[in-house]
């Protein structure tokens, strides 16, 4: 996929695009709906299937008090979108000035005159420019005066459920991982560089890999079954230092209340692993939540606990790649 962030200045050229825009935060499974329409009409059209997002995320600028905590930081929005196989991603840097563009405006500038769209698949909620007054009753009256089509996808239901981001905001703060599994298409993840923490765990017989994440959707506190992807370490020259991993674990986000602390961690036990990871990004998925964060008596009560979070995470997590192989 390439990503284009200056839009207005970049030398590529489009022929009669297949274009969506949106927010795209979780690229969940209402969002798939829509980039998977746009990468089969472009395919079907024999051109390109070009998504256009937005960065900080609107609300961020123009009412930071009422921010949403993002399901999905930028690199892993990209990531999650360039999945979908769309070809382009335009990035374009949300401020004031760009907020008060009017949505006939947005319209002419960006999709006619820089994309030259040929078709525009929306989803059915779609909001942009001034006060939000784009709409995709709007975008049909626009299309009509410019040349181009509009399409609108869903609403996309999940059983009765309506897929919407704020949804799974709401599901992941009540550490319904499940749900949010199933809203997403695929666990929730925290995502972040490992760190030297304490080293209690190695001591405990149960060493850990202390994320450090900067940007995501935290659940509650407490235990959870997870599935880790390390990327590999990079040197300075770009090259690779080894290889990807992936390990199921079982992982604390909290404060450590036996031993006192207040700082919130996340703290991952991979299965079958012994290795250093000091440094390397690791995506931590959140597959269900075991438990609460208690405060034990002693050690040896809480490295008793551990052993049973573990192999409750060991049950859950094959539990769950029978489903994933669609074996009952």
């Amino acid at each position: 996929m390439q990503l284009i962030r200056h839009i207005e200045s970049h030398p590529r050229r489009f022929v009669a695009p297949v274009v969506t825009l949106g927010n795209f935060d979780g690229v969940h499974r209402g969002h798939q709906a829509i980039l998977h329409r746009v990468v089969a009409e472009a395919r079907a059209r024999h051109s390109d299937a070009v998504a256009i997002t937005f960065h900080p995320h609107p609300v961020a600028v123009l009412r930071p008090e009422r921010a949403p905590s993002l399901l999905t930081p930028l690199r892993e929005k990209l990531r999650w979108v360039a999945a979908t196989g769309v070809d382009v991603l335009v990035l374009r840097h949300f401020t004031r000035a760009f907020a008060a563009l009017t949505p006939e405006a947005f319209v002419e500038h960006f999709l006619v005159e820089h994309l030259r769209v040929a078709r525009l698949i929306v989803g059915h909620s779609v909001s942009f420019g001034h006060e939000r007054r784009g709409n995709a009753a709007l975008l049909a009256t626009l299309g009509a005066r410019f040349g181009f089509a509009v399409e609108v996808v869903g609403p996309v239901r999940v059983d009765t459920h309506l897929v919407s981001s704020s949804l799974v905001r709401r599901v992941v703060e009540a550490g319904d991982l499940r749900l949010a599994t199933l809203l997403l298409g695929r666990p929730h993840a925290l995502v972040g560089r490992v760190v030297v923490g304490k080293r209690r765990g190695a001591a405990l017989g149960f060493p850990t890999a202390n994320v450090h994440v900067r940007a995501g959707l935290h659940p509650p506190d407490g235990v959870y079954a997870v599935r880790v992807e390390i990327d590999a370490r990079r040197r300075r020259d770009g090259s690779s230092d080894g290889a990807a991993l992936t390990r199921d674990g079982v992982a604390n986000i909290g404060r450590n209340p036996t031993f006192g602390e207040n700082a919130r961690t996340l703290e991952a036990h991979l299965f079958d692993f012994a290795g250093d990871l000091y440094g390397r990004r690791c995506r931590v998925a959140l597959v269900e939540r075991l438990r609460g964060e208690i405060a034990f008596a002693n050690v040896d009560a809480l490295v008793a606990q551990i052993r049973c979070d573990a192999e409750a995470a060991r049950t859950v997590l094959a539990r769950a790649a029978r489903v994933d192989a669609g074996v009952s």
